[in-house]
């Protein structure tokens, strides 16, 4: 059995940025011709975009904007390039986001991960994503037919069926949440049901805790996890070495601080950004509202691509104070007028049954006057007094938060 779906996999990782990014202008001018990048990328010279650095100077197009932007252009905001009825499927994840599916193969690039799952031509696969609306059964399902599997569209619910149908075709892959193929075992074994023919499964859309991981080994079924989203498909997955997740090809991910568009460093948490190649609905700088950090090195597995630690949270801390939103672009704000402090984070409180703030900040020399002139800035920025506390680096954990709401509910 090859170890690896194609040679890009294995390639050296300045060639696979070299690729990536003289790819780039083209992907960007084809993005450009929709009227919605149009006016995203006005004043951008595709031809320009051809480093990380010119890419990170891009202005970001929030995940958390596309309803409203959807709601004022339907259906898809303006940044589709191919028009709707010229599509294969429209689609409607929740928000509601609306998103097109090209025709072209494999159009999430979900292929890789299954292969890095195991998956194989011949295989017969289980598809226990939702065929309503949403597309992640698709995304899926187009990447096992790219590797010549055959697919049963279980969808969800109807567990008895599925299991049914799972004891008849005998599948030996299971695409799906990784909660529902713990349901479908634990439902057969109590119906008596044989679906022992699942042996390998590709799981997405739910936390994958370790347990459950090795509760569903110890049943037969091995599997890893993938990271996909409804307009990119597969951004990364995990592969047999399961250290980390591994950036699909398709994809330009950076990292960058919550609130900003500015990458971080190796190993710093932020905000997960992704740039795709896709013809049909291309997307340059979005921004998902998830928090990750890139691993160093390469993977076990052979594979030299990027990799990242996996899902770590929402990136979007935003939060009201005193009847106003404290947003964190404003706090790294504060930090770019003082340089000569490292990570920082608001802490909003509830002091005398009124709210307060604490900006904790990392300084390794503080110099006298230092926490009264943050506090000024940190006014001038949110319009909100707050408390300052120089702290010593490494005092802040690595998390990504830049706000930490500790006010009681309720």
């Amino acid at each position: 059995m090859p170890d690896h779906y194609d040679a890009l996999e294995t390639r050296e990782p300045a060639a696979r940025e070299r690729d990536l990014f003289a790819r780039l202008p083209d992907a960007i001018a084809n993005a450009m011709t929709a009227p919605g990048w149009a006016r995203q990328l006005a004043g951008v010279d595709p031809k320009s975009v051809t480093s990380r650095a010119a890419l990170a100077a891009l202005p970001l197009l929030r995940k958390s904007d596309l309803p409203g932007l959807q709601k004022d252009n339907p259906p898809f905001g303006g940044f589709n390039v191919t028009s709707p009825g010229k599509a294969k499927r429209l689609h409607m994840s929740p928000g509601p986001i609306f998103e097109p599916q090209g025709h072209g193969a494999d159009f999430g690039g979900a292929a890789r991960a299954l292969f890095a799952a195991g998956f194989r031509s011949g295989d017969v696969v289980h598809n226990s994503f939702s065929h309503h609306l949403t597309p992640g059964a698709y995304i899926l399902e187009e990447g096992a037919h790219a590797l010549g599997c055959a697919t049963i569209p279980g969808g969800v619910g109807n567990t008895e069926q599925q299991i049914e149908a799972i004891a008849q075709l005998k599948p030996s892959r299971y695409i799906g949440t990784p909660d529902f193929v713990k349901i479908l075992l634990d439902t057969a074994a109590k119906a008596g049901r044989d679906v022992s023919s699942l042996k390998r499964g590709l799981v997405s859309g739910a936390a994958l805790p370790a347990s459950l991981r090795d509760e569903l080994a110890g049943r037969g079924v091995a599997v890893v996890q993938c990271y996909a989203i409804a307009e990119t498909g597969v951004i990364a997955y995990e592969s047999a070495s399961r250290e980390g997740l591994i950036v699909n090809e398709t994809t330009i991910l950076e990292i960058v601080r919550p609130g900003t568009g500015d990458p971080v460093a190796e190993g710093e948490v932020g905000e997960v950004v992704v740039t795709s190649f896709n013809p049909d609905y291309p997307m340059i700088r979005l921004a998902t509202g998830d928090l990750s950090a890139v691993l160093p090195g390469i993977s076990p597995c052979g594979r030299t691509g990027m990799r990242i630690k996996g899902w770590m949270g929402r990136a979007d801390q935003t939060t009201k104070v005193k009847g106003m939103f404290v947003h964190p672009g404003e706090i790294v704000e504060v930090g770019k007028r003082h340089p000569s402090l490292g990570r920082m984070r608001l802490v909003v409180s509830r002091e005398a049954e009124q709210d307060a703030m604490t900006l904790l900040a990392e300084c390794a020399a503080p110099e006298p006057g230092l926490a009264d002139a943050i506090a000024a800035t940190l006014q001038s920025v949110t319009k909100l007094k707050g408390d300052v506390k120089l702290v010593t680096p490494g005092t802040l954990p690595n998390d990504g938060k830049v706000i930490s709401d500790e006010r009681p509910v309720g």
